[in-house]
């Protein structure tokens, strides 16, 4: 009896375990699938200036709505990498329509997950181009055999770090560069 319960014990672990892989880890922290957009974000350590950004602007009840959304996160060495001052300046209340405009040029209308955009950068021949909620355009290519790229307005190149982090109104994927849109 004792090695039919140990046995019962061990399967029971073993099956738990894939359930706790699931759970994607960002900025050192768990990113629950039940949670919104915003409600993981504040948790990553990686992501705090983007969530200060997000808040300056208005975003909040956004990001918080059902969505879906897709959006590219960039992490703070992202923001750090920007001109001196830059971050600062976006956050002055009266640059919030252009805090803004930059935001929501990292979102895209609707759930667009890795095997999704590679699906459309294989149908487009290499390149997929996609209409942010900004109103402007990402053009995603491929950079290697499994990572996925973004070009911005600018021509700048961001690389996807982290892909297909679930969200209940959507889908994260954590970006190495701050997109700007052309104008």
């Amino acid at each position: 009896m004792k090695f039919r319960l140990a046995t019962v014990a061990i399967l029971a672990a073993s099956l738990a375990v894939p359930a706790l892989a699931q759970t994607v880890q960002v900025g050192g922290q768990p990113m629950f699938p039940s949670k919104t957009i915003v409600a993981n974000a504040v948790n990553s350590a990686d992501h705090t200036t983007l969530v200060a950004a997000v808040k300056a602007a208005g975003l909040v009840d956004t990001l918080n709505s059902p969505g879906p959304f897709t959006v590219f996160a960039p992490v703070n060495a992202a923001f750090a990498a920007l001109p001196a001052g830059t971050v600062d300046t976006l956050l002055k209340p009266e640059n919030k329509p252009t805090l803004t405009k930059v935001l929501t040029y990292h979102v895209l209308p609707g759930s667009y997950d890795s095997a999704k955009l590679r699906q459309l950068i294989k149908a487009g021949n290499g390149a997929a181009t996609l209409k942010t909620v900004a109103g402007a355009t990402l053009t995603f290519s491929m950079n290697g055999p499994t990572n996925i790229a973004v070009r911005d307005g600018k021509g700048a190149m961001a690389d996807i770090t982290i892909t297909d982090v679930r969200q209940s109104n959507g889908v994260i994927h954590v970006v190495d560069h701050v997109l700007l849109p052309a104008a």
